[in-house]
């Protein structure tokens, strides 16, 4: 089976002035063409760096796409790398340069001396055409291994890609196959769902899966391969039974389903609708429920509650309680979830309080404390979390936490 490694190249990148974009789009497009991506690197503007990481990536691998570090200035160093990595001299190319010098011609430009850098590619290499702009390609082979080495500009990448790399790539692999399968879990950490996983999450086995982690949201990602596509489908299939079956409720979707997706449609599929009041979250969990289309079909209304007069005035949360037990407490929780529900007259409804942070945390009431509440006919059920990390995480933990309650509750 082949396998792909990438390598992007730029100190821009590192730093983060740069968003490294690229990576992701040719680990989606190696994906569609069954070549599964099995490491990644990102290394600055050094020679000797450049080639450490080609040499981890060949290892890894049969294809190896890079990107960054064609241009003509002092610090774009890949064809020098690609050149030692090959054991190889650069060689001037008169054709490049003729095409180079019709570029600026084309546009009433003067080609400055630095720009002739761009003709030289590594000897035995072959060129790949950049349509919009001055750095050509290099493809190379060695030991077996193809070499691509593209622009790091994203739109004079894609291009490269689809015009000159995709088809020596199909000819490469058209004989393996890749299935992958997603399942999307809430309500349990990553180390408890690895532990649980145990031999599961081999690096040798077949299927393959996978493992990442978003704001409380766990992903699996069960890669099969095979010769056949019916042979790896079967077995992703057998897998993610034996994991529905492991995990239950935990998980709530498949694929790219959100969680407030996944609420969504169950709520339409029972023709039932939910109202929220909120405080902590400021909104957040009205905003995740009408993101998705339909909305209106089981949303009808919303309060953001902050301070307590609000949740007085708007609510009837009792002057008393907030007095007894604070703003942020189980029953203020409680008492938002029931009147909102009751004033709403919606089938469901959530309520949360609590402390956002980074201030107005206690010994008794820590940042990142929040209350969240759901009412239904069925009564009343609150529950008490506490958030680690940033205000934004705490906020948006809660407001997924508050939706896959309501998930389990429908």
């Amino acid at each position: 089976m082949k396998k792909a490694s990438l390598i992007s190249i730029g100190n821009e990148v590192l730093s983060g002035q740069t968003v490294d974009t690229n990576s992701a789009y040719l680990g989606s497009k190696l994906l569609d063409l069954n070549v599964p991506v099995v490491s990644g690197y990102t290394v600055g503007d050094d020679v000797g760096m450049i080639v450490t990481a080609i040499n981890h990536a060949a290892e890894d691998s049969d294809i190896i796409l890079i990107t960054g570090g064609l241009g003509p200035t002092d610090d774009d160093l890949t064809r020098g790398a690609l050149s030692d990595y090959l054991g190889v001299e650069l060689e001037f190319r008169e054709e490049l340069f003729e095409t180079i010098k019709i570029f600026f011609a084309r546009r009433g430009l003067k080609m400055v001396e630095k720009n002739i850098s761009q003709a030289y590619l590594p000897a035995g290499s072959n060129p790949m055409v950049n349509g919009l702009g001055t750095a050509p390609g290099v493809f190379a082979r060695k030991d077996d291994k193809m070499f691509f080495v593209m622009p790091g500009v994203p739109s004079e990448m894609k291009v490269m890609f689809e015009k000159s790399v995709l088809p020596l790539i199909l000819a490469e692999v058209n004989r393996q196959s890749v299935f992958v399968k997603k399942l999307k879990l809430f309500g349990a950490g990553e180390s408890t769902i690895a532990e649980k996983l145990g031999d599961l999450m081999r690096r040798d086995r077949n299927p393959l899966i996978n493992c990442t982690v978003s704001f409380g949201e766990i992903t699996l990602h069960v890669i099969g391969t095979s010769e056949e596509e019916k042979t790896a489908e079967a077995m992703v299939f057998a897998d993610v039974k034996v994991l529905r079956n492991m995990f239950g409720d935990l998980v709530f979707g498949e694929g790219d389903q959100s969680l407030s997706e996944v609420v969504a449609n169950k709520l339409l599929a029972v023709g039932k609708t939910v109202s929220t009041a909120e405080s902590c979250t400021g909104g957040l969990i009205a905003k995740l429920l009408t993101d998705v289309p339909g909305a209106s079909g089981y949303f009808g209304q919303g309060w953001v509650t902050y301070s307590n007069e609000s949740k007085i005035n708007q609510l009837n949360v009792s002057a008393d309680t907030i007095e007894r037990y604070g703003a942020v407490s189980e029953q203020v929780a409680e008492e938002m979830a029931i009147n909102a529900r009751k004033i709403s007259g919606s089938d469901f409804s959530i309520a949360a309080t609590g402390i956002a942070g980074p201030s107005g945390g206690s010994e008794q009431k820590p940042v990142g404390l929040v209350y969240l509440c759901i009412d239904s006919p069925k009564g009343c059920c609150s529950h008490r979390y506490v958030f680690s990390h940033d205000r934004s995480f705490v906020r948006f933990r809660a407001a997924q936490t508050a939706l896959n309650l309501l998930r389990l509750a429908i």
